[in-house]
């Protein structure tokens, strides 16, 4: 997400370059490239003219007299108000309530309700610790009932039957119920979307809203709608008590457009992003962290919080100890590496989270993707046992074996070998003299030719 907007802006940090500060002058010329790229983004036109003017009067304001950099100055500026328009500070859900705590999920068909629903229960159980049940009271679509059926089973949490002749508010009665007498932290409530805003799925809701009185009435939305995103969550404010929204498929929307209105438009927050299609593709939504991305400056928090909660510390422990003792690195290892960095959102999560990928060609980063990590993934599941232990032993016939079973080229399998042998020589040198000694080896390139060393044709080149 935000692909769009975070080139145009710091294409135009750049234009302030050489500037010896910021002026009426050179500040209009800068705005109307960030006006036009809030627009290209789809932001609504309210948001854009309020934005712009904010930025407008702190950036020609005095606290920029003593500013040694115009551009540096802009993005700090800009920077604050993403944050002040997407809501300053996470707001996670407020559960304190006598359980259980009841979650309603509102919003148009096809936006995600489903999904989220059990994302957000795997969220809960997981991160939260809670004991949840789901429900859903769309009777008007059997398969809805049907797949979170079968996503609360993914995602190990209890089901409560309905069916498609059941009245929504009974059903809801029924499972609040139940969830009374078995103890359940949180109840989540998955309704019933239409194709667009109407009185009938208004009147509905409001009566689920008033059966099971909620703590957290959530609007589901798609990011891809765009500023239509914004505009129907509106229309939801004012006939529901929303507390927040989740903001689904944001994976697939390069704009962000909905993420910097949303807020602005409801004075609702935004709670969570759906960031995939996994059922533990579920983030909080931090805004500082959300505008720093944009900016190009990475998440690299997220990025911490993703490894202390995805990698398996243990592993990576017996790892670090076998690099250290000298032991040779092996298809083992290189394995176990890609399987913990696909676990922890794949490499296209992981780039969007470092600072400095705005730098970094977009052919280089369209190479750095899951299928490549997967196609290795394959490839080393095609060699033996043994194999994989003694990485010398891959020679002529055996080549041709692994690239049958892998379903590619005896070249794929030179180079994967190639690469393999350079990521090992670099462990070698950890072992012998620290990270220092690497880094000097290195000399600005990154391990296995380039990003993950996973890409096309001769592998990807590395770059500084």
């Amino acid at each position: 997400m935000f692909e769009n907007l975070s080139e145009r802006l710091l294409r135009t940090v750049k234009h302030l370059r050489g500037q010896a500060r910021l002026t009426e002058d050179n500040i209009r010329d800068a705005l109307r490239e960030v006006r036009m790229a809030l627009l290209e983004a789809d932001v609504a036109l309210p948001v854009v003219r309020s934005f712009i003017e904010q930025v407008r009067v702190r950036a020609v304001g005095q606290e920029v007299m003593t500013a040694l950099s115009p551009g540096q100055v802009l993005v700090k500026i800009v920077n604050e108000e993403l944050v002040r328009l997407m809501g300053e500070a996470n707001e996670a859900l407020d559960l304190r309530a006598q359980p259980p705590a009841v979650v309603l999920m509102a919003g148009l068909q096809g936006s995600g309700k489903t999904t989220s629903t059990a994302k957000l229960a795997r969220f809960l159980r997981e991160r939260e610790k809670k004991k949840v049940l789901v429900v859903s009271c769309d009777v008007y679509r059997p398969a809805a009932i049907q797949q979170l059926a079968t996503l609360a089973k993914e995602v190990q949490v209890e089901w409560f039957a309905s069916e498609g002749g059941q009245q929504p508010v009974a059903i809801a009665q029924a499972a609040l119920a139940y969830a009374k007498r078995q103890f359940f932290d949180v109840l989540i409530v998955d309704t019933a979307g239409r194709l667009h805003v109407d009185a009938a799925m208004m009147e509905e809701i409001q009566a689920l809203h008033a059966a099971v009185t909620p703590v957290e009435t959530l609007f589901v939305v798609d990011a891809m709608t765009g500023q239509d995103a914004a505009n129907t969550a509106k229309a939801f404010h004012e006939a529901l008590p929303l507390t927040g929204v989740v903001l689904t498929k944001t994976d697939g929307d390069a704009r962000g457009g909905a993420a910097l209105s949303i807020r602005y438009l409801t004075g609702k927050p935004i709670k969570f992003l759906g960031v995939g299609e996994k059922t533990a593709a579920l983030e909080p939504f931090h805004p500082d962290r959300v505008a720093s991305r944009i900016l190009g400056m990475g998440d690299v928090l997220s990025l911490v919080e993703e490894v202390e909660r995805k990698v398996d510390k243990e592993k990576a422990l017996k790892l670090a100890e076998k690099v250290k003792s000298g032991k040779s690195f092996d298809f083992e290892d290189f394995r176990e590496q890609m399987e913990q960095m696909l676990a922890m959102g794949g490499m296209a999560g992981l780039l969007d989270k470092l600072p400095g990928m705005d730098k970094v060609p977009d052919d280089l980063k369209k190479q750095a993707n899951d299928k490549q990590v997967r196609r290795l993934i394959g490839i080393v599941n095609s060699m033996t046992p043994q194999e994989r232990r003694f990485p010398d032993l891959i020679k002529g016939s055996r080549k041709r074996r692994i690239a049958a079973g892998a379903g590619v080229q005896v070249q794929e399998i030179n180079r994967l070998l190639k690469q393999f042998e350079e990521m090992r020589r670099m462990m070698k040198k950890m072992s012998g003299g620290g990270m220092m000694k690497l880094m000097r080896a290195m000399k600005g390139k990154l391990p296995m030719g380039g990003l993950g060393g996973l890409g096309g044709p001769g592998g990807l080149p590395p770059f500084k």
